[in-house]
């Protein structure tokens, strides 16, 4: 493909074409004659994040989809594509790995908004002349305006960066290849969490694929998820996944998950699970959801009251796979594992760290027993101002930890839920933030 003399040499802005007006382009051979006409543009996914490069076009000639490359075609315009020869291969298209259809995979589709962290369609598509070939270089996520109901496509659209954005391609064997340069790793828990309750179901099955590959952050996300939406998603994974992803989940998450489903289902996924984990499960799901032993978490930090601070904090740093709203305090058990008394892990760090627990410790720490009323722990909590709340037996021995987020969660109204969140602040990624990357001329609006 031939391109213009290159524009930045001479401080002119790259030549830019809108692929809403390259659609359905006259594709004309090298004598002048119509051929066929463009039915969608190809561009190829790389291992780095260079902008994707234009690979061909897929022309419509004769009733047939064929492949044109780029080094078939002498000139590519808005109104015209003109092929170097007068021959054309009459081949069917067939899409290889890595490519992506722009009109296909991207026009109209969504895509997730990496700054914002939100699911976002594609109105328009940018392609630029960079002087060694065309590339995808920036996306119009804005509705076009609408002339009596007819949507216009004028051109010079405000448009953003191509990398401010993580596609959803769809084709699996494209996909492989852009998670090479992945930034799902990038998003927290909850952020994905919100994209797979927007998605719709083929969007989901790719966000769930992608952060599948990172089993953590796989727990991690189906702890956030509204129990509907994870209910309906466990229900099409088969068992063993459900078991080994339910056993990387904290205990009190994974019961909840365990008890929406199915009843046919609970003991095959149960018998699954790794025995510790399953313990857990089983004595959690003893107990009312909304009761302190329903909410509480039994992972938690205890020690006996002769042991130090420095041997106290070597404990919590090592408990890497416990909640840390669990770890706010420290449980101190006598040895038929009553609760002796709490010492917070700011005192911790505030005190000699030879010092024994035993001279630090809230010995008569706020606690409830394990049938203790949401209302009731809520207010206790308000009241005292806790973060954590000790679970006890009848016997006064440690059950577990309810903990602010448990509260927070369990008393939020449904309809606060479906909220719209309040905006937060947007940092558009701009070329330069890319180091390795060749840039596009002209500027993200």
């Amino acid at each position: 493909m031939s391109t213009s003399e290159t524009a930045a040499e001479h401080g002119a802005e790259l030549p830019v074409i809108h692929l809403s007006q390259l659609l359905r382009a006259p594709v004309l051979a090298r004598s002048g004659e119509v051929v066929g006409r463009v039915e969608d543009v190809i561009v190829r996914l790389q291992d780095t994040d260079y902008y994707p490069p234009v690979t061909g076009i897929v022309a419509g000639v004769g009733g047939r989809r064929v492949f044109v490359g780029t080094k078939s075609i002498e000139q590519f315009s808005a109104d015209r594509v003109i092929l170097s020869k007068n021959k054309i291969d009459l081949r069917g298209f067939e899409r290889r790995d890595g490519e992506v259809l722009l009109r296909t995979d991207v026009l109209g589709h969504r895509l997730i908004d990496v700054a914002a962290v939100e699911l976002v369609r594609a109105y328009d598509v940018e392609l630029e002349d960079t002087g060694d070939g065309w590339v995808l270089a920036r996306l119009d996520t804005r509705r076009p305006p609408r002339l009596f109901g007819l949507i216009r496509h004028p051109g010079g659209h405000a448009a953003r960066d191509w990398k401010s954005f993580e596609p959803l391609i769809g084709h699996a064997s494209s996909d492989d290849v852009r998670r090479l340069s992945d930034r799902f790793g990038e998003f927290k828990a909850a952020e994905i969490a919100d994209l797979l309750e927007e998605a719709d179901k083929a969007e989901g099955g790719e966000i769930l694929e992608r952060v599948h590959g990172d089993p953590e952050l796989e727990a991690d996300v189906f702890e956030e998820l509204d129990p509907d939406k994870a209910s309906r998603l466990l229900n099409g994974m088969p068992d063993n996944e459900v078991a080994a992803l339910l056993g990387r989940m904290h205990a009190d998450d994974a019961a909840d998950a365990i008890a929406d489903l199915r009843q046919s289902r609970r003991r095959r996924v149960l018998d699954l699970m790794p025995a510790p984990q399953r313990t857990k499960v089983i004595t959690l799901m003893g107990f009312n959801p909304e009761s302190a032993g329903g909410l509480m978490n039994v992972d938690f930090v205890s020690c006996a009251a002769t042991t130090t601070v420095a041997e106290a904090l070597e404990l919590i740093a090592a408990a890497r796979t416990i909640q840390p709203e669990a770890l706010i305090k420290v449980h101190v058990l006598d040895e038929d594992r009553r609760l002796d008394g709490v010492a917070s892990v700011i005192n911790l760090l505030q005190a000699q760290s030879g010092e024994m627990l035993g001279r630090l410790m809230d010995s008569d720490p706020v606690r409830v027993n394990a049938d203790a009323d949401l209302t009731d722990i809520a207010l206790l909590m308000a009241d005292f101002n806790l973060y954590s709340l000790p679970v006890v037996d009848d016997q006064d021995r440690l059950l577990g930890v309810v903990t602010v987020d448990d509260v927070l969660e369990a008393t939020i109204p449904e309809d606060w839920r479906r909220r719209e969140p309040a905006p937060r602040p947007i940092r558009e990624i701009a070329p330069s933030d890319e180091q390795d990357s060749p840039v596009p001329g002209g500027d993200a609006l």
